[in-house]
């Protein structure tokens, strides 16, 4: 009965001493796909606004948050901070399963809608502003009821192209300035986040945009330097060749100089104004409790999730993934009211590493790989969810905190961060020398020959790699794992164990050691990303005399990954799918091209193998025709479907694809 009276009683007056949400304020309420119905659930409405909330610095569980203290408060010595929502909610709520599914945003951007419902937009834009039919993508999870909540949590995501953020909370020394020399990383070309120009539309001027603002445009007092590859030494470029535009980006000279695709340009400056990112964590933390325990906020607007919510989930892909791992080792599953926020919790492609985010001077949009942002914060001791004492810092720790407030984890990894990732310390101890079991409330999942950007829409096109990149989907794997997830939430019934490679069967392997066949064409692999102590991500300098061994995953003859959740694709497969590839020119060459896979299809006939010296058995070989091709994409998505690693209207799906005009021409070729 206590949960009761707090839930039904006005904010202010119940939950006075907490942290909390204190006003919601709805900017508009319209429906979704034009009132479309999905399934039993009925119409969709969109809910958009924003959110005020509130930071005890006392409070044991906001102490975590760096620079709290050093954040503006308010008379009542609380740090107040605001933020953007967004949900999808069905229009009767009493027809929804009372279910709340929170995806995190990555960078602003909202993702599972075409990620994973394989919703296709024309543009950034529209990504992040679902309004149409098309945007649901398959609708599985309207016609399953849930609730699908967005915020913002970071303050550097852009609102431009619908993006969410929230306003950025400045520390400082007393009220003074907080001055500090901090690493810029800064890269053209590998990861623009923007829409290409239009036809005949000229490129925009590049200029080289800084993390924060330079408190001085005194030249003298920075440093650019450049290398092409990460192990290059770094050249100095003189101040003539380059200047400040503004205090938040520099552009080289003489006017008009474009930076060089790929290269790694590094610039040293006293930089002022940190901003208390850490508090993302927690606004997070207050809204998802809010929309799950109360009824009003403090002004008597309702809860715009329609109250009821019984089973939270939080769903995130790469950085937010990466976010997920934070907010569960930092202690953000607890509210300040002691109530669990998350219920079940799925990361997907975050590797074993975490944001840079709860840092003074932190830069949330890295991502640490073999080439770029290779010595910014991510990867730290613990890895794994299981509790294990580090030979390499004298830690002993783990990812979950065991304190009763763990929400159950899934975390799921392509072969992508395998090799850029460090994705195998999530099984393994820190130096790779033995398996190690994970927690009962864990589970982690390889999708077999997927690449870090997977998805339903993506094309073979090669753009800035070597190799044709991989088109390979991992959703149909996320799908049924969600909604595993949510059975083991709320039901208690336990997912699919974990599948990943091992050392013990020897599906853990090196790069040199990888069984990969000799395709005619393809660039090979030799190298991952390595892993150490980052000692100083300023200077930088990174520990390597001890590193953590980290590991691939060992392929088959196809060069097929032989571990992990294997699809239709990859367990009846018309090509080998990969997750590495390499940089093409005028990009670094010799370097892990990001995060993207490769692609290299299989001859349609015996001559044709032979004429291209390729050592893969063709089609014709394999299978002889269409129809048995077909009879075992059916076997191997009913074995599947029985495993619940893929959902039966999936696995519908995946043999249609089988007998389509499309696919029948690949044996014809």
């Amino acid at each position: 009965m206590w949960f009761k009276t707090i839930s039904a009683c006005a904010l202010l007056a119940c939950t006075g001493a907490h942290a909390r949400v204190t006003e919601i304020n709805v900017v508009a309420i319209e429906p979704f796909a034009d009132g479309a119905a999905y399934g039993a659930t009925g119409a969709y409405e969109r809910v958009r606004g924003t959110f005020k909330g509130e930071l005890d610095p006392a409070d044991a569980r906001n102490k975590v948050i760096v620079n709290l203290d050093k954040a503006p408060r308010n008379a009542r010595g609380r740090v107040e901070y605001e933020a953007d929502f967004f949900l999808l909610r069905p229009a009767d709520a009493a027809r929804g399963n009372h279910k709340l599914i929170y995806d995190v945003t990555n960078r602003g951007r909202k993702l599972i809608h075409f990620r994973l419902m394989d919703a296709n937009p024309p543009t950034v834009a529209a990504a992040n502003d679902p309004k149409t039919a098309a945007d649901a993508g398959t609708g599985i999870f309207f016609r399953m009821g849930y609730t699908l909540a967005w915020s913002g949590w970071d303050s550097e995501a852009p609102r431009a192209n619908n993006g969410l953020t929230m306003k950025p909370i400045i520390a400082s020394d007393n009220g003074k300035p907080i001055v500090r020399v901090i690493r810029d990383e800064l890269v053209s070309g590998t990861r623009s986040r923007v829409d290409p120009p239009k036809p005949g539309e000229p490129p925009p001027r590049e200029m080289l945009k800084l993390s924060y603002e330079a408190a001085t445009l005194d030249q003298g007092q920075a440093k650019l330097t450049a290398r092409r590859g990460e192990a290059d030494p770094r050249v100095e470029i003189p101040a003539a060749k380059w200047a400040y535009s503004g205090p938040r980006a520099i552009e080289l000279l003489p006017a008009g100089t474009q930076p060089e695709p790929g290269t790694l340009y590094e610039f040293h400056y006293p930089a002022k104004n940190p901003r208390v990112l850490g508090i993302g964590m927690a606004a997070t933390r207050d809204l998802i409790s809010f929309l799950r325990f109360e009824t009003a906020d403090g002004k008597g607007t309702a809860n715009p999730a329609g109250g009821g919510i019984r089973t939270t989930l939080a769903f995130g892909i790469s950085q937010a993934g990466r976010f997920l791992r934070d907010f569960v080792h930092d202690g953000f599953n607890q509210d300040e009211a002691a109530r669990k926020v998350f219920d079940g919790m799925l990361a997907h492609t975050a590797g074993a590493g975490g944001v840079f985010l709860n840092a003074e001077f932190a830069q949330t949009n890295r991502t640490n790989t073999q080439h770029e942002d290779h010595t910014m914060p991510e990867n730290a001791f613990p890895f794994s969810t299981a509790t294990l004492t580090d030979p390499v810092t004298g830690r002993t720790g783990a990812l979950l905190r065991n304190d009763g407030f763990d929400p159950l984890w899934m975390e799921t990894n392509t072969s992508t961060e395998y090799w850029q990732k460090g994705a195998s310390l999530l099984v393994t101890d820190p130096l790779g020398e033995r398996d190690i079991e994970l927690p009962r409330n864990a589970r982690a999942y390889l999708i077999a020959g997927t690449q870090h950007a997977g998805a339903a829409w993506l094309t073979s096109m090669p753009g800035s790699c070597v190799n044709s990149r991989n088109p390979h989907s991992p959703t149909p794997a996320l799908r049924a794992l969600l909604v595993a997830l949510d059975e083991w939430a709320s039901d208690g019934k336990a997912p699919p164990p974990s599948m990943t490679p091992r050392l013990t069967d020897k599906t853990l392997t090196t790069p040199t050691q990888l069984k990969f066949p000799a395709i005619p064409g393809i660039k090979v692999a030799q190298r991952m990303n390595e892993i150490g102590v980052l000692k100083d991500w300023i200077k930088p300098e990174m520990d390597m005399s001890r590193p953590y061994r980290t590991y691939v995953t060992q392929v088959d003859l196809d060069g097929n990954e032989t571990a992990g959740i294997r699809l239709p694709d990859i367990a009846v497969p018309l090509a080998t799918y990969t997750g590495w590839n390499y940089y093409r020119a005028p990009f670094t060459e010799g370097e892990l091209c990001d995060r993207d896979g490769t692609y290299a299809p299989f001859t349609a006939t015996r001559a044709a193998r032979l004429e291209k010296n390729d050592p893969r058995p063709s089609l014709e070989e394999r299978y002889g025709n269409q129809a048995a091709y077909v009879k075992q994409v059916e076997e191997a998505a009913a074995k599947l479907v029985a495993a619940r690693v893929l959902l039966q209207e999936d696995a519908e799906r995946l043999v249609a694809r089988a007998k389509t005009e499309e696919t029948r021409q690949r044996f014809n070729r």
